[in-house]
């Protein structure tokens, strides 16, 4: 995804955005320095290396990706892919599914193609369900069953006073402050669920189980408090005496600390572009989309960085001009990264690597 900083942004200003804020984390020191030894395929340090897996999943032939996005894993461990998708192909699914070892077992969400961002499971009273947050066009958050159908679609919040009066009857691809462009969700333990409006507002929105709209807070700002650009989100009950809300502030380079009512807490700077968030025991995973994925101990402070390849994807002329890297595989760099999207683990502590590159980019790191 490109990085929207104001209310109507393009593209190529987007780009520019990105490697200037890109270049000035790069000339900084970085908090943990990743290794890579060839002859094993590891990335990582101490404790926690990874072999890494590039193209862990692959596609059947009548399907291509279209920018992979997020990624989630169900009880059965199976991984769920969705892609942005291009709206000119409707009939295309956005979400894939595939068994622990790669293998696809199904797909579907051609209604979610050219808007497909966030996707998470959460099980509700036995049963597991899949949320998927899309915007674009599609402007929406969804509860969909694991198979694919639809329990209910959402659209804007108007009663929150933060949107346009026809933007949750009249979606359309419009960029601004006041529109509706959801990215990714965090599950609270009351039932209750949060959605980091990335894209548009820049609020985050509390719902109710059945997903009706419940309060915001947050907003534009340089503030504590106030984002530039939510793009993930997440509740790090790691120490389930004291759970938090955690926010990717990605155009601010930092993570956001809240209380589960929403006051804010504390900042945790200097990362990259930190896209989302996901915890497995006692560890806490940020992608960052400036070329790396970091771990992060109880005290967020990082214990070490994966695939970290930021001085060279930003400084290259060559790779990067006209931001061409994306679209073209072989440059990128085995053992490192490109620009990672999403990440999560896995029911055993591996790590799934979703990559916002147009050709798509699954990588699995499983712990060595």
């Amino acid at each position: 995804m490109n990085s929207k900083m104001k209310q109507t942004l393009s593209t190529s200003r987007s780009r520019r955005h990105f490697l200037r804020t890109a270049s000035a984390l790069v000339a900084a020191p970085a908090i943990a320095t990743s290794k890579r030894t060839a002859a094993q395929q590891v990335t990582g340090d101490g404790e926690l290396k990874y072999h890494y897996d590039h193209f862990c999943v692959e596609l059947p032939a009548q399907f291509h990706w279209q920018t992979t996005h997020n990624v989630a894993v169900d009880s059965d461990n199976n991984l769920y892919v969705i892609h942005e998708g291009s709206e000119r192909l409707a009939d295309h699914p956005s979400i894939f599914v595939f068994d622990e070892k790669g293998k696809f077992i199904r797909s579907f969400g051609s209604q979610f193609q050219g808007g497909g961002h966030g996707i998470d499971i959460r099980v509700e009273n036995g049963i597991s369900y899949l949320y998927v947050a899309a915007y674009q066009q599609v402007k929406a958050i969804a509860k969909l069953t694991l198979k694919g159908e639809v329990v209910w679609i959402k659209h804007a919040p108007t009663g929150s006073g933060h949107y346009a009066a026809d933007e949750a009857t009249n979606p359309r691809k419009v960029w601004g402050r006041n529109r509706f462009m959801p990215t990714n969700f965090a599950f609270l333990p009351n039932n209750e669920f949060l959605v980091a409006d990335g894209y548009g507002s820049y609020f985050i929105h509390r719902y109710s189980g059945d997903g009706e709209w419940i309060s915001s807070f947050g907003g534009p700002g340089s503030g504590a408090g106030t984002f530039s650009l939510p793009h993930g989100i997440w509740i790090d009950s790691r120490k389930q005496d004291d759970p938090k809300i955690v926010v990717a502030d990605r155009a601010h380079n930092a993570l956001q600390v809240f209380s589960l009512s929403g006051e804010y807490q504390s900042t945790i700077s200097d990362f990259g572009l930190p896209a989302n968030l996901d915890t497995f025991d006692n560890l806490l995973l940020v992608p960052e989309l400036v070329s790396r994925v970091s771990i992060l101990g109880t005290d967020y402070k990082t214990i070490t960085t994966l695939g970290d390849d930021r001085e060279r994807i930003v400084n290259d002329k060559e790779t990067n001009s006209g931001y061409t890297i994306r679209t073209t595989p072989d440059k990128w760099h085995d053992g490192k990264f490109v620009h990672p999207h999403d990440a999560c683990f896995d029911l055993q502590g591996d790590i799934y690597v979703a990559e916002w590159v147009s050709t798509g980019r699954i990588t699995k790191l499983t712990r060595a």
